[in-house]
């Protein structure tokens, strides 16, 4: 157990620049205490103390402003970064080396009592403000960009972006490395506004062109 918690503390300490020393992180991390408080959770779940698992949730939402239902299931090393409004659904299943910024959702599209909520990879980037909706599976490796609405499954190493989600870049297995660059991430509206304009732009000189061949026809 104690290594488990010391790897948390280590994962924080890797990934998160601002973190300045091990005890700042123990203290003043609400993604590592809503990590923890989740564990304690989820062994109650499993045990079928429902009404004290969800306590113990509840709690942990009060204090860290992250929901986790107790049945949840999350690997190892997640780093909820910030975390503020971010809600992870009953069924919903994460694997290891993840990253979740805030107000992430993790949403159930059923009120069947069935698996209904995302299923996440391992080394998943999920961005700030981004909806997953359904039981659709996020390969590993894919990264959704902040703001999206995804309702369908993501391949490995996808890049998602907007509302719908569309795929924008599939990166290699060697690129999956890499830390995700929110600024750089492809923008397809953009992408689709500037050929309209390219178009546009094209279709106003070919009307000027046939102006002046009408106005030369004329004066002849």
């Amino acid at each position: 157990m104690w290594e488990r918690l010391k790897e948390d503390i280590r994962t924080i300490k890797e990934r998160d620049p601002a973190a300045k020393n091990y005890v700042e992180i123990l203290l003043c991390y609400p993604g590592l205490h809503a990590i923890w408080l989740h564990r304690m959770a989820h062994f109650l779940y499993q045990r079928r103390c429902f009404t004290t698992a969800r306590l113990v949730s509840h709690f942990s939402r009060w204090c860290t402003g992250i929901e986790i239902h107790p049945g949840a299931k999350i690997g190892r090393r997640l780093f909820i970064d910030h975390g503020m409004g971010v809600v992870i659904g009953e069924t919903t299943e994460i694997g290891d080396d993840c990253l979740i910024y805030k107000g992430v959702v993790f949403g159930g599209t059923t009120l069947e009592k069935k698996k209904r909520h995302p299923t996440l990879g391992n080394r998943v980037v999920v961005g700030s403000n981004s909806t997953i909706l359904g039981a659709i599976t996020v390969g590993d490796g894919a990264r959704i960009g902040s703001g999206s609405v995804v309702v369908k499954a993501v391949p490995a190493g996808a890049t998602v972006v907007g509302v719908p989600g569309r795929i924008v870049e599939s990166l290699t297995p060697e690129k999956m490395e890499l830390d995700f660059e929110h600024g750089n991430l492809p923008d397809p509206l953009s992408d689709i506004m500037k050929m309209l304009l390219q178009l546009h732009n094209k279709l106003e000189e070919r009307v000027k062109h046939l102006e002046n061949q009408d106005l030369k026809n004329r004066s002849q």
